[in-house]
């Protein structure tokens, strides 16, 4: 690795559906989910450094600095998955809310695997990488494949969906933060049945009706939590989306709009609300060139 800079995105993510369809014996839930990845970025730029060890520097959104970093623990991860000596140091523009079921700590994740594997001439496979991105958490193998897909297991097996279209999304985050683990322990299991091939069917006719596959099983544990979220879903309709969900365990919640205009106009019209931060967003795609060298 030479001394140059590295930059690469990483994405939010949306969660279309979530459906929680068991629990195991490890205390992991098995869902069945739909997620997008949008144009909302946390950017990384990685550098070489002399001596050993990661070194993290972050700004925008506060985020711990230390081995809570999921940043952190993918570089080490890496590292030790290699045998490479280890001596990078890491800047954080952290633009995407934390713990507002965005999913920005593991997509942050795995574009550290991504973006050292790549400048280190890829000594892993992707299947290796998968591995990696499972042991540092359930979401960081969708943010490797970053495309919309159908999403099983823990959230690990994953099944791209192909023409998924092309809506805008407008995205608020409520200032509250919200424990994943703590909205899964509180949900009162009531175990989807006939998910996965039902919503299968559903994908199919996506184009012509969202509405009819937006749900969020830990909707209602968030939301009774935090009232916040069911009015900022109201008044998304209000100003014209086509749907409202939470995303995730939450508190983020999305509208879906088949216009820029519409969403522009919507966010606006919820940023006067004062409800919490509102983003503009739409789909987006990792492609094969998305790593920056400066």
């Amino acid at each position: 690795m030479d001394a140059r800079t590295y930059t690469i995105q990483a994405p939010a993510k949306l969660n279309i559906r979530l459906k929680i369809t068991g629990k195991r014996p490890d205390g992991y839930h098995d869902i069945v989910s739909i997620m997008i990845p949008v144009s909302l970025f946390d950017l990384l730029e990685v550098q070489a450094k002399r001596g050993k060890g990661v070194d993290l520097a972050a700004a925008g959104y506060a985020v711990p600095p230390d081995n809570g970093n999921l940043v952190i623990r993918a570089a080490e991860a890496f590292f030790s998955a290699t045998a490479l000596r280890p001596g990078v140091r890491i800047n954080l523009k952290k633009n995407i809310p934390v713990a507002a079921g965005l999913g920005g700590g593991s997509s942050d994740a795995a574009a550290t695997l991504l973006i050292l594997n790549e400048i280190h001439s890829r000594p892993l496979s992707m299947k290796d990488l998968h591995g990696l991105a499972l042991r540092l958490g359930a979401d960081v193998p969708f943010f490797l494949v970053c495309a919309p897909c159908l999403a099983r297991g823990i959230g690990e097996i994953l099944e791209p969906v192909k023409g998924w279209p092309e809506f805008w999304y407008v995205v608020v985050t409520p200032p509250v933060h919200v424990s994943t683990a703590w909205a899964y322990q509180n949900y009162r299991m009531k175990l989807t049945n006939g998910e996965y091939p039902s919503i299968k069917k559903k994908l199919k006719s996506v184009s012509r009706g969202i509405s009819q596959i937006l749900e969020n099983d830990l909707e209602e544990v968030t939301s009774a939590e935090f009232p916040i979220i069911d009015s900022i879903k109201r008044l998304m309709v209000e100003n014209g989306a086509e749907g409202a969900l939470m995303s995730g365990s939450g508190p983020s919640v999305f509208g879906v709009f088949g216009s820029e205009e519409k969403a522009q106009s919507a966010k606006e019209r919820l940023l006067a609300e004062k409800l919490g931060d509102a983003f503009l967003v739409k789909g987006w795609e990792r492609g094969k060139s998305s790593i920056i060298e400066q």
